[in-house]
């Protein structure tokens, strides 16, 4: 820690990425201890090191951070072993070393108090470095089961947050007295969300106030196969229900699903049409779309079904599988068993299956507060205060925030 006239600096190293799902708990972390160094004593300074072609490099440039790109390597998993002898394997094989000699400048250069690592293949040569120079690391556990980035992260680590107790299972007995449940931080923009702007923003007619209304996302990129199932069950969905569809902006694909869908709303009677509000994107107006959710249907990773439950929304998850440990569908079961989300098959999913799973569901006005109700219960909406405490221990940073400290 850096001693200033006025301020110790407390230096933060944060890395994570590859997916937003990594990048966003540590952007959260960030925030909340930018809000707690106004009261104290110490002021923070963050590096964030990810890759130059991750999604954390736009984000966390966005978001006003120091970032620096490091080489990174990915092992694309396979059930067949031969698949996984690709040349992008190997040559990603070949990265990581660089990566860690990269980082390790970084690290030597930065001098942390402490490493914060959301996981990803992005984190492990930063975390490695960070190890080889003996700074201690905290790793986050977004899913509720730990992803392969941090199963070699976590041999290194001082302490470990996990989002759900059930990932304890998945951390080596003897490492387990490192780990802590902090929960998952979500955006602060999702929890401040207005009804009545979402209404005005979507172009919807008070007319249709009465409707319930369904929140499809399926993230940056979309999910074409929740995309698909809307467009195919839309004319049906519509005679029940308003949509709000972020269907995302699929990578290397000439016709967009966000004009396909366009057209098919085009053609359908007025009624209906100004029931359906399609988007590629959705950005900081987050909070609104979610505020006049009444269910929303998604994907179920590790932030999403963290936001679904801080904001206690029924949820209709499509997990896409297969993910590297399956962890998506995991994710949607457990809140499948505590009453809180239905899950659909994502591999035969139809508009058809979609239809028949929302119909009776949006009829029930009562099971879906009683859905929302046990997904609330999963939240920790303490969680970026409780990860952030976590990491500013590791610093050394003990002050005002009635820390004990972890031995």
């Amino acid at each position: 820690m850096k001693q200033t006239e006025e301020h110790h600096e407390v230096r933060l190293l944060i890395t994570g990425g590859g997916t937003g799902g990594h990048v966003s708990p540590a952007l959260a972390v960030i925030q909340t201890i930018q809000e707690m160094q106004k009261t104290q004593d110490w002021e923070a300074r963050f590096l964030y090191v990810g890759s130059a072609s991750g999604v954390e490099a736009k984000l966390v440039g966005d978001a006003g951070i120091d970032f620096k790109a490091v080489a990174c390597g990915k092992l694309r998993r396979s059930r067949n072993p031969f698949a996984m002898l690709s040349w992008q394997n190997l040559t990603d094989l070949f990265r990581i070393p660089v990566g860690i000699i990269q980082s390790l400048g970084l690290v030597l250069k930065f001098h942390p108090d402490a490493v914060l690592s959301t996981g990803g293949y992005v984190s492990v040569p930063a975390a490695l470095a960070a190890a080889i120079a003996g700074i201690p690391i905290l790793a986050h556990e977004q899913t509720a089961q730990i992803g392969l980035g941090n199963k070699i992260v976590l041999r290194f680590a001082r302490r470990i947050a996990l989002s759900f107790d059930l990932a304890q299972k998945d951390i080596p007995p003897m490492a387990r007295h490192k780990s802590v449940v902090t929960g998952n931080p979500i955006r602060s923009v999702v929890l401040t969300g207005d009804k009545a702007k979402a209404i005005a923003r979507y172009g919807f007619s008070d007319a249709d106030n009465s409707l319930p209304t369904v929140y499809v996302t399926g993230g940056a990129q979309g999910a074409h196969v929740i995309n698909e199932a809307v467009g195919q069950g839309l004319e049906e969905l519509l005679t029940f229900c308003r949509i709000v569809h972020q269907c995302g902006k699929q990578p290397n694909q000439s016709v967009q699903d966000f004009d396909t869908l366009k057209e098919k709303a085009a053609v359908l009677p007025e009624d209906l049409r100004r029931r359906y509000a399609v988007t590629p994107f959705v950005g900081p107006e987050i909070g609104d779309a979610f505020a006049l959710a009444d269910v929303v249907v998604s994907r179920s990773g590790a932030g999403t079904v963290a936001e679904v439950a801080a904001l206690g929304k029924a949820a209709v998850y499509v997990p896409l599988v297969p993910t590297g440990g399956d962890e998506q569908r995991k994710n949607a079961r457990r809140f499948e068993d505590l009453g809180a989300a239905i899950v659909l098959d994502s591999s035969s999913l139809t508009g058809a299956k979609l239809v028949e799973a929302l119909r009776p569901l949006l009829r029930d006005r009562n099971r879906v507060a009683a859905m929302g109700k046990a997904a609330h219960k999963m939240a920790r909406p303490d969680a970026a205060n409780a990860l952030s405490i976590e990491l500013l221990n590791l610093a050394g940073v003990m002050e005002g925030l009635g820390v004990v400290p972890f031995l």
